[in-house]
């Protein structure tokens, strides 16, 4: 199993791939827009705004999604998602995601024959799904839309389609700018592909920004003041409950600790307790 074990990067360690970077990179509007289009065929005619980490709570006791990238176009809404984790549930990940954004519409006033073409795109560094056995189906692409079970031709037309890039099985896409955009999420080598060299470079330039800088730092500040809390709650919960272990179990049972807490991400877990990702996550599923 690979060893993804999660923790902060420096700004010049950072990649297209990396938290806040990304959202950085895709809020040029028409990086963004190229991108969307080379991943969803479709035309994007006018981008509204790229909006970083839209937050969607239309109520104070529901829990509440942020979106990576979200866009407006004149006719359809598209959510860009980027996951270098592996994470659990996507499927009903997916779905929140899309209920939350229609009911971010229709409370603006919208009747049901006004909600606008949506798509829920994630761009995932590993395969998300696999077989009974454990096994990954390795296509590089899966598309969802909802279609009738009894007859394939008849189709819901709710205008709704969710589609999952595996960049880990880029050497199987077909389409040559599919699989070099892909790859370079895979290896972070933009190789000769366009849309990836500037990608690279924006990154780059983002880099250098000031402002990014800034806000960079005093998020990893924040994160780790968090970070630190939960644990130090975390392992105090495990010697109340006069738990004296060795230092893997001692690790794993501030995981379990953190996750029950439900304060922080997976990846936080897995900084805060130093174990893999991989390892929350059996525990995350196993709690």
């Amino acid at each position: 199993m690979e060893n993804t074990t999660y923790h902060s990067k420096s700004i010049e360690e950072l990649t297209f791939t990396d938290d806040g970077m990304f959202q950085a990179v895709l809020h040029d509007p028409e990086i963004c827009a190229e991108l969307v289009e080379r991943l969803l065929h479709v035309k994007v005619n006018h981008v509204e705004y790229p909006k970083l980490e839209k937050q969607i709570a239309p109520y104070y006791s529901t829990k509440g999604v942020r979106l990576d990238v979200y866009i407006k176009d004149s006719d359809k809404i598209i959510d860009v998602e980027l996951q270098s984790y592996p994470q659990e549930a996507l499927g009903k990940r997916t779905r929140y995601y899309q209920s939350m954004i229609d009911i971010d519409s229709l409370m603006k006033g919208q009747d049901y024959p006004e909600l606008k073409e949506s798509y829920i795109l994630f761009i995932c560094k590993h395969d998300p799904f696999k077989d009974e056995n454990g096994r990954c189906y390795k296509l590089p692409c899966y598309t969802f839309r909802n279609q009738c079970s009894e007859n394939p031709e008849v189709n819901l037309n709710d205008k709704s389609c969710k589609v999952i890039y595996n960049a880990s099985a880029y050497k199987e896409a077909k389409d040559p700018k599919i699989q070099a955009f892909l790859h370079f999420i895979s290896t972070n080598e933009p190789g000769k592909d366009d849309l990836s060299r500037r990608l690279s470079q924006l990154v780059e330039k983002t880099k250098e920004n000031e402002i990014f800088r800034r806000d960079y730092a005093a998020m990893n500040l924040h994160d780790r003041d968090i970070q630190r809390a939960a644990r130090k709650e975390g392992i105090a919960e495990g010697i109340q409950q006069g738990i004296f272990l060795g230092t893997e179990e001692k690790a794993v049972k501030t995981a379990k600790n953190l996750l029950k807490m439900n304060l922080l991400s997976t990846e936080q877990i897995a900084q805060a307790s130093e174990l893999p990702i991989e390892r929350v996550l059996e525990l995350k599923k196993a709690l």
